[in-house]
């Protein structure tokens, strides 16, 4: 039975009424900071994963040290959704463990009136390509696009067989049940992945753990060529690649997302490293292809013999280390960087350091092939299932308001 024909035997020919969430939704309250004396965990902007819909790590806050945005009391079952760069999708349902904590007021709090709709319906509804659509439509801000309160809780989502509340939580529940079977998977996928990763950074650290006899610390400086990418190019395309215009111009951003648009000539035509220095700050990447680099960027070129994916795997150990000024915009810049040092083995004998650094990056390499490649192993089969998902959850969820599926 097809997805469509499972759908319409589902309903039976009931009614499906679409409502705001405004409507299926409950007011919650903020916490009076001068009535309480305890301690809560604290849900800011970053607390929750975009990839795993799930609270990845929150801090202990009290009345002397919260943050003016910490306001929202969360409850079991609330769903909460990121107004800030929302087309980011960043929410999750809060599960027994974090009920009665704080979220941020960059948070949209959505508590169902159970007696009209699951708590999950909603989780799923909000993770549609409709809801992702309407928040990118009406946000607004260009630095930090942002979604009020108001305008999320207006979106309509479908309630099957309205006048019948038991029929109707039903049927939630068996789409629910179907979808959560996609999700359940997917979560599976990636904590295995995230188990691979941990295990790849170990082995990692111990390759690069040297005895002090066998290695010579440089200055970034001392190995590279370290300049910041540019003005976009005059001959530029914004997305779209074409014969012609097919070297990457490069900016600040996490793999696919430092891709700014595409130009007819490159800038950097040898193999190097770049580091975001905006943004998504320390992020490294290995570049062994022609490119454009453009502001936000670092791009270190070797002025010595060394390996260079040998020196990009030690990059990546000191990604989250640097110290970035508390006032003003948080950047990085040369001279934020040019002292830091880099271990190099076997320095006084250039041969044996060179094939040194060639063996530990062979062996890197190959941690790193099934552990993040997109062409194979986890990576490429959470992103599968994760296409799966999306597919079911559109065509469950896609209602006309006769009860049959549009």
């Amino acid at each position: 039975m097809s997805g469509l024909d499972y759908l319409n035997k589902l309903l039976d020919g009931a009614a499906v009424k679409w409502q705001p969430l405004a409507d299926v939704t409950m007011s919650t309250s903020n916490v009076r900071w001068r009535d309480t004396e305890r301690t809560y965990r604290y849900i800011d902007l970053t607390s929750v994963s975009i990839e795993t819909k799930s609270i990845t790590q929150t801090t202990e806050i009290d009345a002397k040290n919260a943050p003016s945005r910490a306001q929202k009391l969360v409850e079991q079952d609330d769903v909460i959704f990121a107004t800030t760069r929302p087309s980011q999708q960043r929410y999750c349902l809060i599960d027994d463990e974090y009920s009665g904590e704080i979220a941020s007021t960059g948070y949209c709090v959505l508590r169902a009136k159970k007696e009209k709709v699951l708590p999950k319906w909603i989780l799923h509804c909000i993770s549609s390509t409709e809801f992702k659509s309407y928040v990118e439509e009406r946000q607004s801000g260009a630095a930090y696009p942002a979604i009020s309160d108001a305008l999320v809780k207006a979106f309509s989502i479908p309630i099957p067989c309205p006048e019948s509340p038991e029929k109707s939580l039903a049927i939630q529940a068996d789409i629910v049940r179907i979808l959560d079977t996609f999700t359940a998977v997917t979560a599976e996928l990636t904590a295995e992945l995230t188990a691979r990763k941990k295990q790849f950074n170990y082995y990692r650290d111990q390759l690069l753990n040297f005895d002090e006899d066998d290695v010579e610390w440089k200055t970034l400086g001392q190995v590279f060529n370290i300049f910041a990418g540019g003005d976009v190019p005059k001959t530029a395309l914004s997305d779209i690649e074409t014969e012609e215009f097919n070297i990457p111009i490069l900016s600040n951003g996490t793999g696919n997302r430092s891709l700014y648009g595409w130009t007819d000539k490159a800038k950097i035509e040898k193999p190097s490293l770049t580091i975001s220095a905006r943004g998504t700050i320390g992020w490294t990447s290995y570049r062994d292809t022609p490119f454009y680099p453009i502001v936000r960027l670092l791009v270190l070129t070797p002025k010595i013999k060394i390996d260079l994916k040998y020196a990009y795997y030690f990059m990546k150990t000191i990604e989250s280390e640097y110290r970035i000024p508390e006032a003003g915009i948080p950047q990085l810049t040369i001279p934020m960087i040019q002292n830091i040092g880099i271990p190099i083995p076997y320095a006084s004998n250039p041969q044996k350091s060179l094939e040194e650094q060639g063996r530990i990056a062979a062996i890197l390499d190959k941690f790193d092939a099934l552990t993040n490649s997109l062409t194979e192993g986890l990576p490429k089969e959470i992103e599968l299932r994760q296409k799966q998902y999306e597919y079911y959850r559109d065509l469950l969820l896609n209602f006309t308001n006769e009860g049959k599926t549009a």
